[in-house]
């Protein structure tokens, strides 16, 4: 059997998406995609619906984009959804933070990680 020099398969091929290759050639800002935005925003719907947060602010950094969410304006955010490019391959590219700093869940998908703002109801037995 002729192996092709490679026992994992392709262990040596490095993907990288067209968007962040081009990013890092014109030195873009890391941004939210219009999917993630998408995720982003029904979730902040439903906690201003709860009545729970008021306000967010976008910041698009040379290594990083972070949605942060307040309950007042004049407050530090509750929460930050952070997007790290550099953390793809490592833990995920997209974490909660809490406002004490505490990454409450990082992942690979977003739409995951948002699952930390979920209450489902569990049963308690007493």
């Amino acid at each position: 059997m002729i192996d092709g020099g490679s026992e994992g398969g392709d262990a040596s091929a490095i993907l990288i998406p067209f968007n962040e290759a081009r990013r890092e050639r014109l030195d873009l800002p890391v941004a939210f995609e219009r999917r993630e935005l998408e995720l982003i925003l029904r979730l902040y719907g439903r906690m201003v619906a709860a009545n729970e947060w008021r306000d967010y602010a976008i910041d698009h950094l040379s290594d990083r984009a972070v949605f942060s969410v307040f309950r007042r304006t004049s407050e530090v955010p509750l929460f930050q959804i952070v997007k790290d490019p550099k953390l793809a391959r490592k833990q995920g590219a997209y974490s909660v933070v809490a406002a004490g700093g505490r990454i409450l869940k990082r992942g690979h998908e977003l739409a995951r990680v948002l699952g930390v703002f979920d209450r489902s109801l569990k049963l308690v037995e007493a």
